[in-house]
């Protein structure tokens, strides 16, 4: 898949698929926490941990909505 029609594929489906566009809402909820604890000059244990578990939740909607894009991929083809 081109770069220019997954981008068009997501931005779509953020537009049409409830779903999707929860998932792609998580995601970046998920990367501005991150980012505030990046910003940090040092992060205590808890907030280590809770690094981790961003970093999985971030991942698995990003997974999903993969999964989303491929599926309807493929209907398409």
């Amino acid at each position: 898949m081109e770069l220019t029609n997954e981008m068009e594929l997501k931005a779509h489906l953020i537009e049409t698929d409830p779903s999707f566009r929860a998932l792609s809402e998580e995601h970046t909820a998920y990367d501005r926490q991150l980012v505030e604890l990046e910003n940090k000059d040092h992060l205590t244990d808890d907030e280590q941990m809770e690094e981790v578990r961003l970093k999985k939740l971030k991942l698995h909607a990003k997974d999903q909505m993969r999964a989303i894009m491929a599926q309807r991929m493929a209907t398409t083809s």
